[in-house]
């Protein structure tokens, strides 16, 4: 008669993680539970801190949002660092979001998704390939940049898939970017340092 050989699940530390709704984490803002120089965000329900940004990811996401605010007046607008309400449980704030209307349609709630969602990475990177592209492709963000300042390359990531995108092209100096709803385009060379 064979042995059976039953196995014991992993033992648990006992700790159990909080989950936050988005509803709840606006109302802690709002009640002033966060100081106001607290750099975080809620993904995936669990509220996560964002890195001091250095000067030189400040000043390519500033140059991207002047390049990107010609092709998209009138019909989108483009927001640095303004928060998205994704789902039940995710408010991310992306460095740059291409969103339909005007400020003013977005006064009382967070615009729900964006036609483009970027953000520059240099201590980032890993988190914006891994769970930044994740829970953007499963809100279906229809395009996703990452600048990436290590590299000095712009990685796109297109057609949202479950937690991925289906298509990932990575352009360097020299190329262009189409850009979403339309047949503009973006040279490298103006963006990059």
């Amino acid at each position: 008669m064979p042995t059976t050989i039953t196995k014991r699940p992993p033992p648990t530390s006992g700790i159990e993680r909080y989950r936050w709704t988005r509803e709840r984490y606006e109302r802690a803002i709002a009640a002033g539970v966060f100081e106001e120089d607290d750099r975080i965000e809620l993904v995936d329900g669990e509220v996560v801190t964002m890195r001091p940004q250095g000067s030189r990811h400040n000043t390519l996401m500033h140059r991207l949002t002047t390049l990107l605010e010609p092709h998209y007046e009138g019909r989108f607008y483009v927001r640095m660092q303004g928060p998205l309400a994704l789902g039940a449980s995710s408010e991310p704030e992306p460095d740059i979001a291409v969103v339909s209307g005007r400020p003013a349609d977005h006064l009382d709630a967070h615009p729900t998704s964006a036609l483009l969602v970027v953000e520059v990475a240099d201590t980032s990177l890993d988190k914006d390939r891994s769970v930044k592209k994740a829970l953007y492709a499963r809100h279906g963000i229809p395009e996703y940049w990452i600048l990436n300042l290590n590299d000095e390359a712009l990685e796109v990531y297109r057609d949202p898939t479950g937690d991925t995108y289906a298509t990932k092209r990575t352009l360097q100096r020299g190329d262009a970017v189409t850009l979403p709803e339309g047949t503009d385009a973006l040279a490298l060379d103006d963006l990059l340092p």
